[in-house]
């Protein structure tokens, strides 16, 4: 079984930052992308950023220049840097990994449970 666990949400004002970090953990043969998601209340589940395997990264435009994401692949961890925050970053942020585990043997996406962030004064 494959548990993908967050940390390090919380409240932060206007123009602070914060890290979130998520450990993927059970029976993974390999992953490939990982990412952040986050929902707003009232809006859609979007894309914040990823990473492959190989380091190569993508962001929603909203976050370039301020968010950086990385990763361990060895201990299955991925980590969001996010920079000068805005009040609109407000949402609740989901990790993503596109992995494929040992029993069964078969590739699925899996989710995190949520981290909420909130950037208020």
């Amino acid at each position: 079984q494959v548990q993908l666990v967050e940390s390090g949400g919380g409240l932060v004002q206007p123009g602070g930052s914060l890290r979130l970090s998520c450990a993927a953990s059970g029976s993974i043969f390999s992953i490939n992308v990982m990412g952040w998601y986050r929902q707003a209340p009232g809006k859609q589940c979007e894309l914040v950023a990823t990473i492959t395997s190989g380091g190569s990264t993508n962001f929603a435009d909203s976050v370039k220049g301020r968010f950086t994401i990385s990763r361990d692949n060895a201990k299955n961890t991925v980590s969001l840097q996010m920079n000068s925050l805005k009040p609109e970053d407000t949402a609740v942020y989901y990790c993503n990994a596109d992995l494929v585990s040992v029993t069964p043997m078969r590739r699925s996406d899996y989710w995190g449970q949520g981290t909420q962030v909130t950037v208020s004064s």
